[in-house]
């Protein structure tokens, strides 16, 4: 069983290194591994795989909450959080990048998505970013992506959706689990940010903000009401998590076109397929990666992996740490959706068998992974970060994100060590 562990891995990973897409590798692995281990006549399985992956209610809240943050985009929401957080954060040293985290986290309780909260803000932010003239550009894009992560650290999150349809765990618990370690997150950015600002002597004088506190808040007072119709929603029991998206995306629409005007036909037409495109792809990924794992399950490597991780694993601690280590190391190469499609069916069974529950599991997965989303060299963030200034190499960003990522790995074991952070409302 070892060597053919070793071997359906071995296919798998020398796919990916040789520049073959993810989703595409993991469909041809698990093809391949058929051919090589069972009767041909198995493949017959393959399209019902792929059909009854994408078949599931609790996956529809994706594409809504996409649409959602890419409505909100078009529609003018994260200029106003911006503004409405720079009323309150202005006088502090620094505040441009305070203000873009904090901006970040509010956009994240809306879209879920960390490349829509990192496309959103840094758009905005960036530009003001440059204008005071003593923030480098390297540092100023390190900013937005690290922003950009805490998309789904603060709920709703795509990624808790994934992990609680794989786990059978509940996706409203985790949502509300997972908001004290977000704004735990989000703290433990601004103090690093100050810290780094002071030390390299930038942000020398802070720009006035054009609004006063009373009509930034009346701006921002309706894209406020979101989050709390949404996770309102979802923990009094109104809403489905899936249900609270589409919700999110009617009432997206109204602020955009009724109370703010700027969301148009054309720019609906603009959310939409950029959503899709994304929502695509993630489906694409996630039904070969089920049928990936139905070869495995069929040749019995996740019982061989999660025998051995129980015999030779046997303390939390241990195992928390174990956990730990393999979301940063496969972040560091592989997107969030991969690692929970991989990794969770396999862990899940011993996170059980020692007693750790599974909301807290789902909020150290959902915390943990979403830093692998800006570790080098393929942090997602990273990426979406480069692309607002095309100047400035994405090589540049990787020496000013590490500060970032050493402290978000410090708050990353906190939260796992520390289940009363996620636990807080049981």
């Amino acid at each position: 069983m070892l060597i053919e562990t070793v071997i359906v891995f071995g296919m798998l990973c020398a796919m990916m290194i040789i520049g073959i897409p993810i989703a595409i590798s993991l469909g041809l692995s698990g093809i391949l591994t058929l051919v090589i281990f069972n009767d041909i006549s198995s493949l017959q399985m393959l399209p019902q795989k792929l059909f009854s992956s994408c078949d599931s209610f609790a996956l529809l809240a994706i594409p809504f909450f996409m649409v959602a943050g890419d409505l909100m985009l078009q529609g003018g929401i994260s200029k106003r959080l911006v503004n409405m957080a720079k009323v309150f954060l202005w006088r502090i040293r620094g505040s441009l990048a305070l203000i873009g985290f904090v901006s970040s986290a509010f956009f994240g309780a809306l879209s879920g998505s960390a490349m829509a909260t990192t496309a959103a803000i840094g758009k905005v932010m960036y530009p003001e970013l440059l204008e005071d003239k003593t923030y480098d550009k390297d540092f100023a894009l390190a900013i937005q992506a690290v922003g950009g992560t805490l998309g789904p650290m603060i709920p709703p999150s795509i990624t808790l959706i994934v992990f609680g349809t794989l786990a059978n765990a509940s996706i409203g618990d985790m949502m509300i689990g997972t908001i004290v370690p977000g704004v735990f997150l989000c703290l433990i950015y601004c103090v690093t940010g100050y810290v780094l600002i002071r030390k390299n002597n930038m942000a020398r004088s802070n720009i006035k903000p054009e609004k006063g506190v009373f009509k930034a808040f009346i701006s921002g007072f309706w894209a406020l009401l979101m989050p709390l119709i949404i996770l309102g929603g979802i923990y009094t029991g109104v809403f489905s998590p899936t249900e609270s998206a589409a919700a999110a995306c009617l009432y997206a629409v109204i602020i955009g076109t009724l109370m703010y005007r700027e969301l148009t036909f054309k720019k609906i037409l603009i959310a939409l397929k950029s959503s899709f495109m994304s929502y695509s792809a993630i489906m694409l990924l996630i039904s070969c990666a089920t049928f990936y794992g139905w070869v495995l399950t069929m040749e019995g490597i996740p019982q061989f992996i999660t025998n051995a991780l129980m015999v030779s694993v046997t303390d939390r601690i241990v195992l928390l740490l174990l956990i730990n280590a393999i979301f940063l190391f496969l972040g560091c190469f592989v997107d969030v959706v991969t690692i929970i499609l991989l990794v969770v069916p396999l862990l899940t069974p011993v996170v059980m068998h020692l007693g750790v529950d599974l909301v807290h599991f789902g909020v150290i997965t959902n915390i943990v992974t979403g830093i692998g989303l800006i570790t080098p060299p393929f942090g997602a963030c990273l990426f979406v970060a480069s692309g607002i200034d095309k100047s400035i190499k994405i090589e540049s960003i990787y020496k000013r994100i590490l500060p970032f990522c050493f402290s978000a790995v410090i708050g990353g074991l906190i939260v796992s060590f520390v289940p009363v952070l996620s636990l807080w409302f049981k």
